[in-house]
């Protein structure tokens, strides 16, 4: 989200929750708890999922994540305590106040989703549903999860379980756009204006290359290149090849080279 989005969310927390929040990191534990949102059953709202939650023993937390991962909170008592601690402050402050246009928008965008997914192939449905992800069939993957997201657009974050991936994808809506021409598409056409990101994208037009393949051939150092990796990603130019979660190679996406000229073409030519 854009920095305005953080100062404004800021303002409607209390300090104590804002100064929680400025200690937590991004670790496992945030990764577990990503996990343990898609295991309650039947969990339909905030409310559900922290009563579940709730009533969970250390030992219930362990048999729900040790089929998934060999990975444990320190402290599971500790770990489920300040898990309701954050969720239900974010609740109560912030999440219950959003605008309903976002989450009907997220459901609507699941529908469209499953309608697609009964005409195409499921690498083709991955790779529009997110973007240019593509998810290689390794470390016992058996079952790819793909969950429509609005607050960290445009990235995906992904977290990865064995046999379960969690992919938590751009859903691509934004409420202040032109309806003709939204953001998803300037951010196409900005990705291209750097000579860097042209080198790039005839690079990977011979084949699938490493990130240390591209950093060679540009001869640029590995921070600069990220970027102009990261802008071509965020506006889907290249494919991301991922095993597990790391991501091990890049491909170019054609079709939105083809796609980003439709639009333009259509766009300009509109009375």
């Amino acid at each position: 989200m854009a920095p305005q989005w953080a100062k404004d969310t800021r303002q409607r927390l209390t300090p104590e929750f804002a100064s929680f929040l400025d200690q937590t990191e991004i670790d496992g534990d945030w990764k577990l708890t990503s996990l343990l949102v898609h295991l309650c059953p039947g969990c339909g709202s905030t409310e559900d999922f922290l009563a579940w939650l709730e009533g969970l023993s250390s030992g219930d937390l362990y048999e729900l994540i040790s089929e998934y991962s060999n990975q444990f909170p320190d402290n599971k008592g500790k770990f489920r305590s300040r898990t309701l601690s954050m969720l239900s402050q974010w609740e109560e402050q912030y999440f219950r106040h959003i605008d309903p246009a976002i989450i009907e928008s997220l459901r609507d965008e699941t529908l469209d989703r499953k309608k697609a997914l009964l005409g195409l192939e499921p690498e083709e449905f991955i790779d529009q549903t997110t973007n240019g992800l593509h998810f290689k069939p390794a470390n016992g993957l058996e079952q790819l999860i793909l969950i429509p997201q609005h607050h960290f657009q445009p990235l995906n974050v992904i977290c990865n379980f064995g046999k379960l991936t969690l992919c938590h994808y751009s859903a691509r809506i934004y409420f202040a756009d032109d309806d003709y021409f939204p953001a998803p598409e300037y951010r196409m056409i900005r990705s291209l204006g750097e000579k860097n990101r042209l080198k790039i994208l005839r690079y990977l037009h011979q084949g699938p290359r490493s990130f240390i393949e591209i950093v060679r051939h540009l001869n640029l150092s590995k921070g600069i290149t990220h970027d102009h990796i990261a802008k071509l990603r965020s506006a889907g130019m290249i494919r991301a090849y991922f095993e597990g979660e790391t991501l091990v190679e890049y491909t170019l996406r054609p079709g939105a080279l083809e796609h980003m000229q439709r639009r333009l073409i259509a766009y300009i030519e509109q009375s």
